[in-house]
């Protein structure tokens, strides 16, 4: 927290001083000058919604003497049309002078009311001197809260609006994939999802790479323990993918960039949901849903994905070694099949203090399980010393592959009546773990020599866990389109181990660890 006091006493600091440099000779002539530092801020919203109005016109009245027809009427001193956010902000304005504010937008009724600057000159001397002069400073700079406009249903009569987001923006540091237009990736995973996205890569395995590196994997902004296969495409609602990341999402960079991943998240008023249901092409099933429920200050909001896998491929190696003595020929042929499911739920809650600062907690649940069987049939052929060996083998595998994560994020947010200035600060929690068993069994068969080798059994156990715990706070301020001020603080530890042992199996069945192969990290 005290970097937060010290960061407010001198942003405050800066303040007074470029107040007071307004103030020409403020000590002793206050009362006979205009002071154009007026600031007028504030928030368009719907009544009924309590959501922005962008393109509200607003304009700032004052009543002047019409030099023209000798009358005093309202003239326009100042005006704007809302932004995104439904704000507004008037300043460079008359300190000294009463106004009437007029908010009109389409569909809405006008709304008017009174403006006007209230200074404190309690314990003022002549002059000005003595004047409270904190109290001025919050006095010049005024917040008129959120103004409320009410829906006119008679002037929307006969008026249908639509809009489409577009496949592909771009901001300031980043390209922002929509994956909710993007119908193909509809039932998979992540991975799914970036075989669309431009600019990455993925490969027959799975792993996707960026300007040839593999990037950075953050979910709503934040590092994760998750994988991509993890996620499914049915949660995310935008792929981000930043090329030249600054510090506030990880100091220590990323090779290629970061691959940010945002989760749907609806805040529409009332109850909403959706229920989903989809079948891959080996008949296995996947069912899932979300749910959302706003009420006043308060939005819930909940998802669920579970899907059944089943994989079947095929593998063909052939294989010629050369060396001054020997020929050596190696064929396999193989066919692994792979079942399991996979699991993912998400839930969590907004708690809106005002229209400005927003509290929010969530958690996330995943789980799966893969099993995976192979017969392996391997040939060899050897020559040596115009001599043909020849051999076949049969390799025998079952695996078992078990994964889990859970994460947290406790977060809050402050928007500035300036759009797309905020100060955010967050906890997150991530815990992964994984553990898998592999069961192989191999013989050999010599048509030439002896029949058979013995039956070798062998065993590998492995594992790992995962602990990552950031908590970060960030302040941004876009200066124009192209540029943007970010700065911050921000503490990540991290806790990983994984380990692998090995065993073969003796003619008694008991279990021989192999220490040459074993490691522990």
């Amino acid at each position: 927290m005290k970097f937060f006091s010290h960061f407010l006493s001198i942003s405050l600091l800066f303040l007074s001083f470029k107040t007071f440099a307004q103030y020409p000779g403020a000590a002793g002539r206050m009362g006979g000058q205009s002071m154009n530092v007026g600031h007028f801020y504030g928030k368009i919203i719907d009544s009924s919604t309590n959501k922005p109005i962008e393109a509200a016109s607003v304009q700032l009245l004052q009543n002047k003497f019409d030099s023209v027809s000798k009358k005093r009427k309202d003239l326009i001193v100042s005006g704007m049309l809302t932004t995104k956010k439904g704000e507004f902000s008037l300043d460079n304005l008359t300190v000294m002078a009463s106004y009437k504010l007029v908010v009109t937008a389409i569909g809405y009724k006008n709304v008017e009311q009174k403006a006007a600057f209230v200074l404190n000159f309690s314990g003022a001397k002549p002059g000005g001197q003595g004047a409270d002069m904190s109290s001025m400073l919050s006095a010049v700079d005024k917040d008129l809260g959120n103004i409320k406009l009410q829906p006119d249903a008679k002037q929307l009569e006969g008026v249908t609006v639509t809009a489409d987001k577009p496949l592909l923006t771009m901001g300031i540091d980043r390209k922002i994939f929509n994956v909710e237009r993007n119908l193909a990736s509809i039932g998979g995973t992540a991975v799914d999802v970036m075989k669309n996205v431009p600019s990455l890569s993925v490969d027959i395995d799975g792993n996707v790479s960026l300007r040839n590196s593999p990037p950075q994997i953050f979910v709503d902004g934040r590092p994760t323990t998750m994988t991509l296969d993890q996620i499914p495409a049915d949660a995310i609602a935008t792929v981000e993918i930043i090329t030249n990341p600054s510090a506030k999402f990880d100091a220590s960079g990323g090779g290629s960039g970061i691959l940010n991943i945002v989760l749907k998240k609806n805040r529409k008023s009332g109850y909403n949901g959706s229920v989903r249901t989809s079948m891959d092409s080996r008949g296995k099933p996947s069912f899932g849903g979300d749910i959302n429920i706003k009420q006043q200050k308060i939005n819930f909001f909940a998802s669920a994905q579970l899907g059944f896998r089943k994989s079947i491929s095929s593998g063909n190696t052939i294989r010629t070694d050369f060396n001054s003595m020997t020929i050596a020929k190696l064929s396999q042929q193989n066919a692994p099949i792979g079942l399991g499911f996979f699991g993912f739920g998400r839930m969590g809650f907004d708690y809106f203090i005002d229209n400005r600062n927003t509290l929010s907690i969530a958690g996330n649940l995943v789980d799966g399980q893969f099993d995976n069987t192979d017969v392996l049939n391997i040939s060899r052929d050897t020559f040596y010393n115009n001599r043909t060996i020849s051999d076949y083998g049969n390799r025998n595998t079952n695996s078992n592959f078990h994964f889990r994560n859970y994460g947290t994020t406790l977060s809050f947010k402050h928007n500035f009546a300036k759009a797309n200035k905020e100060l955010t600060a967050d906890v997150n929690y991530n815990y992964s773990k994984n553990d898998n068993i592999n069961e192989i069994s191999t013989q050999y068969f010599y048509p030439t020599t002896n029949p058979k080798t013995p039956l070798l059994y062998q065993t590998s156990l492995g594992g790992g866990s995962n602990d990552f715990l950031t908590t970060q706070v960030d302040y941004a301020n876009p200066i124009n389109s192209n540029t943007k001020i970010e700065t911050g603080a921000r503490i990540a530890l991290r806790s990983f181990n994984s380990y692998n042992d090995n065993f073969l199996k003796d003619p008694n069945g008991n279990n021989i660890s192999i220490a040459s192969m074993n490691n522990s990290y």
